[in-house]
Order: C-alpha cells, then sequence, then structure tokens
C-alpha cells in the first residue's frame, strides 16, 4: 500500500471533558503522569483521538481528571519526548506520531495463483441463483439490443426494482430517485466529486472503510475523524465536530459498520440527522452491509429515521455485492432527484452507463433476494463460528467482539505491532489487512487487524495455524513500544 497524502483539518481542540471521556482509566483509578500519557497515546493509536488536534490546555484537564497541573505537564512531557505531542509556542499541543510510524506496506489485491490464504478481502462467493439469473438476463438482453444501449441513469426497469426495495423497507421512494452506478465505490466517488470541493472539510468515523478514505483523499477533502469504539458512536463528540468545523458532506457507516461491526442504534441516527441539518452537512450514508444482519433484525434505511426536514440532506448508497456478489458490479445512489440528475451529469464523464447484461442480472437475482439472503446470513453464521473457534485455539490472546452484523471481526492485539504481524503472516501464506489500513491518518489502530470471515469453514483452521506459526519465535520483534522511562 503506497500511503495516500492525508488531507484534513488541523484546527480542532479538545475540551478537558471530551479528552477525559476518550481515556481508559487506570485500574487504580487515578492517573499519574506516566498513566495520563499512556492513556492518551493508546487513544491516539486507537483513533479515538484525532492526529493535529489541539489538546486541553493543562489546568483544565487537571481539574476534569481531578489530578494536579505537575501530573498533566509531566504526561505531555512524556508525550512530546516520545513522538506522540508537538508544542508550538502560543499554540499549545498538539497529538502527533513519532517518525517512522506507519503502516508497513502490503498490495491491496494480489493476482497469486499459489497456496496464500486471502483473509484481507471481505468478499463472498456469488449465491447458486446467479446462473438462474443469468438465464433470465439473457432472454431479456434481445429486448435492449435495438437501442444505443446507454442508460446513464440505469435501466428504467432496475432503477423502480431498487425503488421498490426502499419502500418495502420504510422509505418511500421513486425511481427517479434512484441512480445505478459501477458498484457502490462508483457511487460514492460520485457523490464526492458533486458535493465536494478541493479543500473541503469531510467528516469521517474512524477508522473507516479504506477504499472511501483513499477517494476523499483524492479529491484533497480534508477529513475530519471521529472515533468509532468498542462502545460504537459518541453522538455529543459527532455534534461537536460537526458545529466545529461544519464540514460540506460527513460520511458514516451505520449499517454494522466496516471495519467494527456496530450498528448505529435508531435514536441517534436521529440526532446525527438533526445535527448535519443544523450544519448544513450533506450525509452519505453508505448502507451497503444493510442486509448483512446476522443476529439482530435488518435496519431501516439511515433517511427513515430522520424526522421531518431532516432527510433532505442525506444521501444513501447501495450494492448488491454483499448481499450477492462483487464480481457484478451494480450499485446506486439514493437521493432527491435534482441530486440524482446532476450525479448522473457528473458520471457520464466517467463511464457514460452500466452494463446492460450487468443490470438485467440484478433485475433478477433482486426478485430473488429473499431467498438469497436468508441463506447468505446463515452461511456467514457458519463462517464467523470457524473463524472464532480457530482463532480462540491458536492464538487465544487475541481479542474481538463478535459483531451482530456484517463480514469481518476486529480484533484486538493487544500491541500495536499489527503492520509487523502482516508481513510475518504474508511470509507463512497468510494474508491479513492491519487496522492502520482504517484509519484516517497512517499509523494508528496498529493494535488492530480487520479477518472476514467470508471464506468456506474449512479454510480458518489452517489459517488461524499459519497465524499462529508467524508469531511463534518472534516477541522481541512485537514488542510494545513503550514510553521513555524518565521522571518530571
Amino acid at each position: 500500500m503506497a500511503v495516500a497524502r492525508v488531507v484534513h483539518t488541523a484546527d480542532r481542540t479538545l475540551t478537558g471533558r471530551q479528552l477525559a471521556s476518550l481515556l481508559t482509566p487506570p485500574a487504580e483509578g487515578r492517573f499519574g503522569y506516566r498513566e495520563l500519557a499512556r492513556a492518551v497515546r493508546e487513544a491516539l493509536l486507537d483513533g479515538r483521538v484525532a492526529l493535529r488536534l489541539r489538546l486541553p490546555a493543562e489546568r483544565e484537564l487537571a481539574t476534569v481528571l481531578a489530578v494536579s497541573r505537575t501530573t498533566v505537564t509531566g504526561a505531555y512531557d512524556l508525550l512530546r519526548e516520545s513522538g506522540y505531542a508537538h508544542s508550538r509556542r502560543g499554540a499549545g499541543t498538539w497529538t502527533a506520531l513519532p517518525d517512522g510510524q506507519a503502516p508497513t506496506p502490503l498490495g491491496a489485491f494480489q493476482d497469486d495463483a499459489g497456496a496464500t490464504i486471502d483473509l484481507a478481502l471481505a468478499a463472498p462467493q456469488a449465491p447458486d441463483e446467479l446462473t438462474a439469473a443469468l438465464s433470465s438476463a439473457a432472454a431479456e438482453l434481445p429486448r435492449y439490443a435495438g437501442s444505443q444501449g446507454y442508460h446513464p441513469y440505469g435501466l428504467p426497469v432496475l432503477r423502480a426494482a431498487i425503488a421498490e426495495r426502499y419502500t418495502a423497507r420504510g422509505l418511500p421512494t421513486r425511481p427517479e430517485q434512484i441512480l445505478v452506478t459501477t458498484g457502490a465505490q462508483q457511487a460514492l466517488s460520485l457523490v464526492l466529486t458533486l458535493l465536494g470541493r478541493t479543500g473541503d472539510r469531510v467528516l469521517a468515523e474512524n477508522p473507516s472503510y479504506t477504499n472511501a478514505l483513499d477517494a476523499m483523499r483524492g479529491r484533497m477533502l480534508r477529513i475530519t475523524p471521529v472515533p468509532v469504539t468498542e462502545t460504537g458512536w459518541d453522538t455529543g463528540l459527532v455534534d461537536a465536530a460537526l458545529r466545529q468545523t461544519a464540514p460540506r458532506l460527513a460520511y458514516l457507516i451505520p449499517d454494522f459498520h466496516n471495519p467494527t461491526g456496530h450498528l448505529m442504534p435508531q435514536e441517534q441516527r436521529r440526532e446525527l440527522a438533526r445535527a448535519a441539518r443544523a450544519t448544513g452537512t450533506w450525509l452519505v450514508a453508505d448502507e451497503t452491509l444493510a442486509d448483512i444482519a446476522l443476529d439482530v433484525p435488518a435496519p431501516p434505511p439511515f433517511a427513515a429515521t430522520a424526522g421531518g426536514g431532516d432527510g433532505e440532506q442525506i444521501v444513501s448508497v447501495g450494492s448488491l455485492s454483499k448481499s450477492c456478489w462483487g464480481g457484478l458490479r451494480v450499485g446506486w445512489v439514493r437521493a432527491s432527484s435534482r441530486v440524482v440528475t446532476e450525479l448522473a451529469r457528473v458520471r457520464i464523464t466517467a463511464d457514460l452507463s452500466g452494463s446492460v447484461l450487468d443490470q438485467l442480472v440484478a433485475v433478477a437475482l433482486l426478485d430473488r433476494l429473499d431467498t438469497i439472503v436468508p441463506r447468505r446470513l446463515e452461511e456467514l453464521r457458519r463462517r464467523r463460528e470457524a473463524l472464532t473457534t480457530a482463532l480462540a485455539r491458536h492464538v487465544p490472546e487475541w481479542r474481538w467482539t463478535v459483531p451482530p452484523g456484517g463480514m469481518c471481526l476486529w480484533i484486538d492485539l493487544g500491541r500495536p505491532v499489527a503492520s509487523s504481524v502482516a508481513v510475518r503472516a504474508l511470509r507463512h501464506g497468510v494474508r491479513v489487512e492491519g487496522g492502520s489500513r482504517f484509519g484516517v491518518d497512517p499509523g494508528t489502530h496498529e493494535h488492530r487487524l480487520r479477518i472476514p470471515f467470508t471464506l468456506p469453514e474449512d479454510v480458518y483452521e489452517p489459517a488461524a495455524e499459519r497465524l499462529a506459526a508467524a508469531l511463534e519465535g518472534a516477541p522481541g520483534r512485537f514488542a510494545d513500544p513503550a514510553l521513555p522511562d524518565w521522571v518530571a
């Protein structure tokens, strides 16, 4: 992975209360200066605290934590000494990462004909219904062969089918509110191109879907990160980020968040819709994983939870990649008809139109989705169980929370060593992706791995064996970079 340039806002300040809410307190219950420095460093590496963020004044934080100002001064000194903070005269103390703290490059895709087990791509195999859908599409294709074949908005029959599905899920939708795209990635790229301009701020979860972050970076948008932690979203922090930076866009994955697997509660959705409305921010809801509800009911569309006029600035993105097959490359945008018209104009400059044949296959698959999805969910439950069982047996020191949906485990290694683990694992025939790939800032989330459970069950036992073998004999290579051992 070539680390893309990161462009995001650098003018945010954490209040003492905000920082305190993001820190894990010591077992003793009261922070010493070393415990405070370590807690701030862990929050930074975990993405709860963003890079280039101004820390609260020493006196303010001391008051909130009920410690002496000397304790906070000592902690900030330790953070500066170890490279996790720096100070500018008259401007305060800002978060940072030590020189060289960055993820080890690994290719995002590998055409490997060998025996490598790929645990990096969260992509299921095609359903059995694909063959019948292809036959159905082939039978329909002659009806379209007499036309020019270009449908920039998408085939009318597919737009109608997608709109009907939104309506059935609780969000009344007309076909003219749907733009069919070449996958959800193109859908997001079109939205960013239409609604964002170079230098605009965009709020994004941290961690988040790596290809979405790369799309923002490629358009030179300034990313304002908000953390998604073990407990999910902090509405207060998101609201504060919206008010402080008034971003042009906010990109959210509310349904079985990639990579953490969290499901955003309905009340939080309403609160965020109201907050975005107040700041004039476009909310882009990536609902690609909405159907993958393993242990809970499938959520309604994000825009369906917004009250009053709060849904007017919500743009939804979806696709058939997770519920059916990524090889189909059919996605969509659901927005107002005006926005859809503008998106279609942008889309024409990219690829004119999608494949008619693929869209006809998508129509046939949507007609069979009520059969496909339940079987897909049962398959993923079995695979999730196989993965967690194998990892618990071979790498019992790793920790994770079983997600209620989605396709991945977000694994806590306990130490910021994910890039080293990924390199050694690849030598042992397993490709895994470290957490840094999903962070807004390279070098964060280094204590995490994202491992999907989309492969057949019998793959995970040998994969876990190889991961365990990769860890053997190298504890020194994975040492936790400690704070300097000195006393202020």
